[in-house]
């Protein structure tokens, strides 16, 4: 990061170890010219995966680019450098709610933002909400987002339900099916935590309203790592599509399990790290076609300059679905506090009620919520596009088949 160092904090916590991030070469300084921005995440354990590339860069570069312009800017003008403190979570929901909870009360940050994935969101709602810290809930697929704005007024959730991203799917398979492309029968596997319940919960009448059959519906649980019996038995169920609802374990898992049986399905479609730079990789560089939740606007000029700044940042691309929206989130931030402050109350209902300027285009939540989103994605021609809704501005047409490993 840029404009600024890190030193360790050494602190007897059982969320690890927190990392003070200070102005470089630059005397300390006055409370007023700084700002603290708190937030625990998982840099060890299974969730490090996810949040070490979908959330931890933006971080990283958002804070480092506000800093390099003299800091965020206040209501009356004046600039505030952002000072982090940062906390590992180990992956742990009992050390994320800890590590919360010490960012307000002990650290006292002016803003917190939020961990990665759905599960560690909801563990710390009912804290921010007591606290009354406005939580951007940038990374959780949740059917109950709409009941959980209401409960937790200044919580705000980006990312959809587990019902869009099946309905989203669910359409493009029938219009395969239709064409005569598909058979209309799908294997389906889920992973039995919160993301793959709801979007399973979602899959199954969906697919069963576009008329789809689901031949094989199985799911496996959390931390799972040998997939062949699941993988042969939906390659036996005589489906030409199958559909993953996994997280980036399962996902990379069954993607290589796949190759290695010989699995070609006519749809081949995977969870969270399908949109992930890494996943070509994970592919053997034999992605092509391959469906996931999520996509970007691939030709958004926006979109190619943000991916350019991560890569720069990062050293690596953003992934093509949630990196996008949580870097959206932080200009939205931005944008509040330029025009209403710190005050948490204020800077809720700015968030809630307010109009943006983000990567993502015009940009304004419906009841807390973001609602304009990619539902469906696919590789193609070496980069991770939004097919579905197929109306959306930028979308690439779906290609079906997909050709065998």
């Amino acid at each position: 990061m840029t404009g600024y160092s890190r030193r360790a904090v050494v602190r007897a916590l059982a969320a690890g170890t927190a990392l003070a991030v200070t102005i470089a070469g630059a005397p300390v300084l006055a409370a007023e010219d700084t700002m603290t921005i708190g937030y625990a995440i998982a840099k060890t354990g299974p969730n490090a995966t996810g949040a070490g590339i979908t959330t931890l860069p933006n971080y990283q570069l958002w804070v480092s680019q506000v800093n390099e312009a003299g800091g965020l800017t206040m209501p009356d003008g004046s600039r505030r450098k952002i000072e982090v403190i940062e906390y590992d979570d180990r992956s742990s929901n009992e050390d994320l709610v800890r590590a919360i909870e010490r960012l307000a009360t002990q650290d006292k940050v002016d803003l917190i933002l939020p961990p990665w994935g759905t599960g560690p969101n909801l563990a710390i709602a009912p804290l921010m909400h007591r606290f009354g810290y406005p939580q951007l809930a940038v990374t959780s697929v949740t059917d109950k987002a709409p009941e959980f704005a209401r409960r937790w007024e200044r919580s705000f959730w980006m990312l959809g339900g587990g019902h869009d991203y099946a309905e989203g799917l669910a359409s493009v398979l029938k219009v395969a099916r239709d064409a005569g492309t598909i058979n209309g029968k799908v294997a389906m596997v889920s992973v039995a935590d919160g993301f793959g319940i709801d979007l399973v919960n979602g899959a199954r009448p969906a697919f069963q309203e576009a008329g789809l059959e689901i031949a094989y519906d199985k799911s496996y649980p959390l931390g799972t790592s040998d997939f062949a019996a699941i993988l042969n038995e939906a390659k036996a169920s005589g489906a030409d599509s199958f559909v993953a609802f996994s997280y980036p374990p399962g996902s990379f898992g069954m993607t290589k399990t796949a190759q290695s049986i010989g699995y070609n399905p006519k749809v081949f479609y995977i969870g969270v790290g399908g949109a992930f730079p890494i996943f070509p990789k994970i592919a053997g560089d034999k992605q092509q076609v391959v469906m996931s939740i999520g996509g970007v606007n691939a030709g958004s000029e926006a979109i190619q300059a943000y991916f350019k700044q991560h890569a720069g940042s990062a050293g690596a691309p953003p992934d093509s679905w949630a990196s996008a929206i949580t870097y959206a989130s932080l200009q939205m931030l931005e944008q509040a506090v330029g025009r209403v402050g710190l005050d948490h109350g204020k800077l809720a209902a700015e968030l809630s009620n307010g109009t943006f300027e983000t990567i993502l285009g015009e940009t304004k939540l419906e009841d807390n919520q973001l609602r304009d989103l990619w539902w469906v994605g696919q590789w193609q021609g070496g980069a991770f596009k939004g097919v579905y809704p197929s109306d959306k501005t930028g979308a690439s047409e779906v290609v079906i088949p997909k050709p065998e490993w």
